[in-house]
């Protein structure tokens, strides 16, 4: 029974990344390789040379998440009004329609806020603080596939500041990533998102 080109292939670019030389194969290639070695069910890379995953402790380690805390869970509204009540609470203003897609913040109007916001007193400097979190959450710990937006989901998590730190991060980080390198498993899917940086330490 002879071996497939696809499964050739993905040996190929896995002895690649063996040997380190992520400049030969690229970013996208290493990512594709192990999306096709990823099974949903597990939650493991399956490689020729066994098993093995992301864990907490390299969320903890690589991202400086915390681990450990409360669960960062709650109801996930798309209502337009309650967004824009929860943007006047957090930041003192409120994006409009074209500022946004759906349940969604755009980030260069967050980048506006932030850039807008003159240092002077303790309330803008949680405004300032939340519309970073908010920045980071966007392009880094659960970005989308356009790397344009946030969901507004997590507003009601930032108005305690000093209860932000009490969240597990990492937990909700890690969970984000599987949930996107399962579906990037289905056929139909065209892009990965989520905490890449995870899959592209050597």
């Amino acid at each position: 029974m002879g071996v497939s080109r696809e499964t050739m292939d993905s040996n190929r670019k896995i002895d690649d990344l063996r040997l380190g030389s992520l400049n030969k194969i690229g970013q996208t290639a290493l990512i594709n390789a192990l999306v096709e070695r990823w099974n949903p069910v597990t939650h493991t890379f399956h490689l020729p040379i066994g098993e093995f995953t992301i864990t907490l402790e390299d969320v903890a380690l690589i991202l400086g998440l915390q681990r450990t805390g409360l669960p960062d869970t709650g109801p996930t509204n798309s209502n337009h009004r309650s967004m824009v009540q929860e943007c006047l609470m957090n930041f003192g203003v409120a994006p409009t329609a074209s500022e946004c897609r759906g349940s969604f913040i755009k980030l260069t109007w967050l980048r506006n806020v932030k850039h807008g916001i003159i240092l002077i007193t303790h309330e803008a400097m949680k405004r300032y603080t939340r519309c970073h979190i908010m920045s980071l959450f966007g392009t880094t710990l659960f970005d989308d596939k356009s790397g344009a937006v946030v969901h507004w989901k997590f507003l009601p998590l930032l108005c305690n500041i000093p209860r932000i730190r009490t969240y597990s991060w990492g937990s909700a980080c890690l969970a984000h990533l599987y949930r996107s390198l399962c579906r990037a498993t289905q056929y139909d899917c065209k892009y990965l998102n989520g905490p890449l940086a995870l899959l592209h330490v050597e």
